[in-house]
């Protein structure tokens, strides 16, 4: 069952900020080892290269950059923060959480800060909490803003001779900060659903609780990602309609008046074939995915962040936003898009 949550009255997106590693690595460089070629690759996904983090950076270090741009998009400062809510399925570490790092980077002290993982629906997830955070009244009637931030550093995961995932997934950080707007702009709603039957689609088996790292678990491979492409192209064929549909339902947004749909950049090859049965006769689909892959959580904000600062989303217009990942997880977000 899908949570549908309305969001509470004048309660948006200020800003978006999003940020790249420098290091860009073409589809020419899986060759020798996935043995694919670069043609291949771009006809089965779409995409075109991918940047990698530097040896020095990690998840927080990328969510640090795009918090910063993501601030001054909204004219805030991080003192403004009360909550800080990081979604990684590549932690820096497994404690504490990547988001505290993100809040002593940036001096954001008075910020209550915690991670999710979602895994690539993670920044919906996120967003989800988010939202109903910053709307509950503060102490002091200040608005309480809350910084939303998806990061991933799946190179560090990758098994680089595995073509079924090492061309897909890149590096990289996106973010959003939540905070009033006026009352006839902002989120109209969000939605959250949970398939934990099919667990097992997605995954890295060790290093956790159940499968502690040990020489054998290294020897077998048992810390890279892993992924059964196939049984998740079906899911999301018959999952993100569904989703779709349900949102629009629920908040009463017709089809027609989506402007539009920023999915998680998850294959564009794939995508390019569910968009069309998803009913949204108006809507605009933001795939920047060609230029950096898959990049998890930090997917959808990524596409957001490029989407407004290229000024392609008008003051009024209706964006909704969709990610799915491991767990299974489902996310969606409705907002008319304005401050």
């Amino acid at each position: 069952m899908t949570v549908h949550t309305p969001a509470a009255g004048g309660l948006g997106i200020l800003g978006t900020g999003s940020y790249l590693p420098e290091r860009v690595v073409p589809n020419e460089a899986f060759g020798p080892l996935a043995g694919v070629s670069a043609e291949w690759i771009e006809r089965k996904t779409g995409i075109r290269q991918r940047h990698y983090a530097a040896d020095h950076e990690a998840a927080s270090d990328l969510a640090v950059e795009a918090a910063v741009r993501a601030l001054d998009s909204a004219g805030a400062e991080a003192a403004d923060l009360a909550w800080i809510i990081v979604a990684t399925s590549t932690p820096d570490h497994p404690q504490p959480a990547t988001a505290a790092f993100v809040q002593h980077r940036l001096g954001a002290h008075g910020a209550a800060a915690f991670d999710v993982n979602a895994v690539c629906a993670g920044f919906l997830a996120a967003l989800h909490t988010g939202v109903a955070l910053a709307g509950a009244p503060g102490l002091d009637g200040r608005p309480r803003l809350a910084l939303v931030i998806g990061t991933e550093v799946y190179s560090r995961i990758l098994d680089l001779g595995d073509r079924r995932t090492a061309p897909l997934f890149g590096d990289g950080a996106g973010a959003a900060v939540v905070g009033p707007v006026r009352a006839d702009r902002g989120l109209i709603g969000t939605g959250l659903r949970t398939d934990g039957r099919l667990h097992e689609l997605i995954g890295v088996t060790a290093g956790g609780s159940r499968v502690p790292a040990s020489e054998k678990t290294v020897a077998r491979g048992d810390h890279f990602f892993r992924m059964r492409g196939r049984d998740v192209r079906e899911y999301v064929e018959r999952e993100l309609p569904a989703a779709v549909a349900g949102a629009l339902d629920a908040f009463g947004v017709r089809a027609e008046e989506v402007d539009h749909f920023v999915p998680h950049q998850a294959n564009g090859a794939m995508l390019r074939e569910v968009v069309g049965s998803l009913g949204l006769p108006a809507a605009r689909c933001h795939l920047p995915v060609e230029l950096h892959g898959n990049t998890g959580s930090a997917s959808v904000p990524l596409a957001l962040d490029a989407a407004h600062r290229a000024g392609e989303l008008a003051d009024g217009d209706v964006v909704l936003l969709a990610g799915f990942g491991g767990g299974m997880t489902m996310g969606t977000c409705l907002l008319r898009w304005g401050a």
